[in-house]
């Protein structure tokens, strides 16, 4: 692992996203939640706030952090699921790997409570769209406001 040990304790959040595309009749079990396995935007959620907890166990070298916060929002789109989670610490290192880590969890979420229907569906365009504090500041993906 990186030595952060010197590294000031500052605010810092980051922000992920990640897709799940699917077919018209999949979406519609989504958004009516009448999935197989119940409602999937609950679950997924769910999944994705978990997931940022243990990222430390998932990701070998990645630094355990105590989180201030974990949100993650499931949301469905015209032919996709949209996953973003948004997750912050104070502390000497950031937490991109934190939202990584929800979004994908909450994305195999989505893909599990929803196979039955579809086994088509994809997985994609995981993502940081932004990050916050730290010695090397603010960034976010140009044309996305995060």
């Amino acid at each position: 692992m990186v030595d952060v040990s010197a590294k000031p304790a500052t605010l810092r959040e980051a922000v992920a996203v990640g897709f799940v595309r699917m077919a018209p009749a999949t979406l519609a079990a989504f958004q009516g939640a009448s999935g197989p396995k119940g409602d999937v935007r609950a679950v997924a959620e769910l999944a994705g706030v978990m997931a940022a907890k243990r990222t430390a166990d998932l990701i070998p070298l990645c630094h355990p952090l105590a989180l201030s916060a974990v949100s993650v929002k499931v949301e469905a789109e015209a032919d996709r699921v949209r996953v973003q989670a948004t997750v912050r610490t104070k502390g000497p290192t950031g937490v991109e790997m934190e939202a990584l880590t929800a979004v994908s969890v909450a994305c195999l979420t989505v893909y599990d409570m929803l196979k039955a229907i579809d086994r088509a569906m994809v997985i994609e365009g995981v993502q940081v769209l932004a990050k916050s504090g730290g010695r090397s500041g603010d960034w976010h993906r140009s044309g996305e406001a995060g």
